[in-house]
């Protein structure tokens, strides 16, 4: 199915405002022509028939209503079409963010940020036009001009044959310029993706660009995305006037035709004045919706260029198998180990698995300890294990369940993660916690952020948590997002517990008070900690260590220090970056 097919169907979903629409435009375009004829018999009783003010008083006030029923049709079919089109911006929006939920962060890391926010926002935006002015007036297009056509005919056949012959130019000559416009509107906007794209991605590096001394030389990058776009756009707007000086040429040439046609047979007396006055006050209506159908056309041309990504995305979700449906029993995770059997996983365009063949357990109640040199596998572990990538091989269970066959929901409900990097939200303290559970209350947000050793920082806050932390935690310290992190972690207090690097970013003696609060959170839970450093991993029960994607060694502190390798050989004191 093509895209304007696609976006017909969509339409189709919320038909009742479009209909509305269509009707009341069409009874206001049968309006117009008792408009018309009202106006023309006032002008003829007033000039040729010498009719008084108190003669045509009761034309008049039918011309009066008329013009008022006109006015308010009109409006309303347009206030219609706009309800319409916003109901369906937010039934595809709503589809979208579903749609980026199922695909995941890894689909989403995978395009570029600037591209993907382009889609959401204006990409949608840019339906508006299409469903609002272009879709409706393809309907108007052909049924006022038939209206008015039927209306002619009745008064004046050979202007209504000069009316039928003329009128297929307009959309002809839309055909042909709608090729070139299609083609240049659809380089616009992947030009401006492009450009969106490229211009966060440098705002976002800034502060390295700036670090480096390489800010000033992104300038003449921008400035050629900008140069670029602005060429694409001025093309399109010289379609965009060509095809409006095109369509405006037609109808005028066709109005002054019938001009000169009644004029003549007016003074030959060939025709009488009052059905001559008809149909030349009717002919620039009966061109009107075509041209406007000419302009609304390149509005309806960015529309569905935009809602090429849109539909991208949305049959990418529709092609990434649905989420199972089953629950978890309440207290399964605190009895039976998570098992990974057998898994291989592979990124897209790399050339290597990133994990292959990987057999191993988690023991319920128990620490397991991961680690190893930079692109083992270790990230890419706990992306499976998080659901945001899908095995191409083996399966994880629980119970022999594969954990793919339960509900997202209730699966992530009982895991609480603490990533190396976390993100926070530009948003409150409050509400960045409630993200952990929704329904907590102050006391136990305050709990939470003492045991992440943040209650000091909370009585320095000016408004406590309701403090703005900024973009990604910009008015906070690496450790104290890390903290902030955290205290998610004790605020969800989930059966399962993934700690990604959770001190890389805190100094040796916040360091120590942290590991304190960190293993009143263990207790009793299912712990997996992704670290380099042997202070952190070596209490652990077990220690699994990756290479290439497989399991390299693995048991105790003690067995893998005898047992020698690249844990033994790894510095206490020199953590390394986790890829």
């Amino acid at each position: 199915m093509n895209v304007d097919r696609r976006l017909t169907a969509l339409a189709k979903t919320r038909k009742v405002p479009f209909i509305v629409s269509l009707v009341s435009g069409t009874i206001a375009a049968l309006t117009l022509v008792w408009q018309t004829a009202l106006l023309s018999r006032i002008i003829d009783g007033a000039f040729l028939g010498k009719q008084t003010l108190g003669d045509l008083s009761p034309l008049l006030w039918l011309f009066a209503l008329a013009s008022i029923l006109r006015m308010l049709l009109s409006w309303f079919s347009v206030y219609q079409a706009k309800r319409g089109a916003i109901l369906l911006k937010q039934d595809l929006f709503s589809r979208l963010t579903s749609a980026t939920g199922k695909l995941g962060p890894q689909f989403s890391r995978s395009l570029q940020s600037g591209s993907l926010s382009a889609t959401l926002t204006k990409g949608i935006e840019a339906l508006d036009a299409y469903f609002s002015q272009y879709l409706p007036q393809l309907w108007f297009a052909i049924a006022v001009p038939l209206i008015i056509l039927i209306a002619v005919v009745t008064s004046d056949p050979l202007s209504a044959l000069i009316l039928l012959l003329s009128a297929p130019l307009i959309p002809l000559f839309m055909m042909l310029i709608g090729k070139s416009a299609g083609a240049m509107t659809d380089r616009q906007w992947q030009t401006m993706s492009r450009m969106s794209g490229y211009f966060l991605d440098r705002l976002q590096g800034l502060t390295t660009l700036k670090l480096f001394a390489r800010s000033r030389e992104q300038r003449q990058g921008i400035e050629s995305t900008g140069e670029s776009f602005r060429h694409a756009t001025m093309q399109v707007l010289k379609i965009a006037f060509l095809s409006s000086l095109t369509l405006e040429l037609t109808g005028t040439i066709g109005t002054a035709i019938i001009a000169v046609g009644v004029g003549i047979r007016l003074l030959g007396d060939h025709i009488a004045f009052l059905p001559a006055l008809f149909v030349l006050m009717l002919t620039p209506d009966f061109y009107l919706p075509l041209r406007q159908l000419g302009l609304r056309f390149h509005a309806g041309k960015e529309g569905i260029s935009a809602s090429k990504d849109i539909f991208f995305l949305l049959d990418k979700a529709e092609e990434t198998p649905n989420p199972g449906h089953g629950m978890l029993p309440e207290n399964l995770l605190k009895e039976q180990p998570i098992k990974f059997n057998n898994i291989s996983y592979t990124y897209p365009g790399a050339v290597a698995p990133a994990i292959e063949g990987l057999t191993c357990s988690f023991p319920p109640g128990k620490t397991t300890a991961i680690t190893g040199p930079s692109g083992s596998g270790k990230s890419t572990l706990v992306s499976l294990l998080l659901r945001f990538v899908k095995p191409e091989k083996g399966s994880i269970t629980i119970n022999d369940t594969s954990i793919d066959s339960l509900s997202e929901e209730a699966w992530l409900s009982r895991i609480a993660w603490v990533p190396q990097h976390p993100f926070l939200f530009n948003a409150s303290i409050r509400e960045n916690l409630l993200l952990a559970r929704k329904n907590a209350d102050d006391a136990e947000l305050r709990d939470a952020l003492a045991h992440a050793g943040l209650d000091e920082l909370l009585k320095n806050m000016p408004e406590e948590l309701d403090t703005i932390i900024g973009e990604q935690g910009a008015r906070l310290s690496g450790g104290e997002a890390q903290r902030l992190a955290l205290a998610r972690a004790f605020l969800r207090n989930a059966p399962v517990l993934i700690l990604d690097e959770p001190t890389s970013n805190t100094d040796p003696l916040l360091e120590r008070s942290l590991r304190t609060a960190m293993h009143r959170l263990m207790a009793g839970r299912t712990v997996i900690i992704i670290a380099h450093r042997q202070e952190t991993i070596r209490n652990a029960d077990s220690i699994i260590v990756l290479r290439n994607g497989t399991i390299a060694q693995s048991g105790t502190h003690a067995e893998l220090i005898a047992a020698g390798g690249y844990y033994s050989s790894v510095s206490p004191a020199a953590p390394e970056e986790d890829a």
